[in-house]
């Protein structure tokens, strides 16, 4: 099974994800996405895919979001595709790709609806929050 997800070492959620893809017996595809941006074609097909709007896609916490003017609704798709393009941290994360999907996984277990073998065992977040206790049942 081919998995990639679009990641941020720096953030937890994006940890959580790639832990839980890792769990599951699969070792993805790495894509730093803030070091390697992808081209705008790339950005609007894993929004696409991911079933979201353009607006639902964009992190607005520690970006340049409200400096850019971004919160406007008169702003278009496709400037909001070029914003991204210019400063990638405006693309929210993780998204995930699977042959069962593609999701932006917030909160992280949202990867478990996507992974081929879904049933990780016990797994429990950075922040002590447990997705899925000892017995295999998911908590979140």
């Amino acid at each position: 099974m081919t998995v990639t997800i679009y990641h941020n070492p720096e953030c937890g959620t994006s940890r959580n994800t790639l832990a839980m893809i890792r769990q599951s017996g699969v070792e993805p595809r790495i894509v730093e996405y803030l070091q390697t941006p992808q081209d705008r074609a790339t950005v609007a097909r894993l929004i696409e895919d991911a079933g979201l709007t353009v607006r639902e896609a964009l992190r607005t916490k520690d970006t340049p979001f409200e400096e850019l003017g971004l919160g406007a609704s008169a702003i278009t798709d496709e400037t909001l595709l070029e914003a991204i393009g210019q400063h990638p941290i405006l693309l929210n994360r993780p998204f995930v790709v699977t042959p069962r999907g593609t999701r932006l996984c917030r909160p992280s277990e949202v990867v478990l609806e996507i992974l081929e073998n879904p049933g990780i065992g016990p797994f429990t977040k950075e922040d002590g929050d447990v997705v899925i206790d000892a017995q295999g049942n998911r908590i979140a």
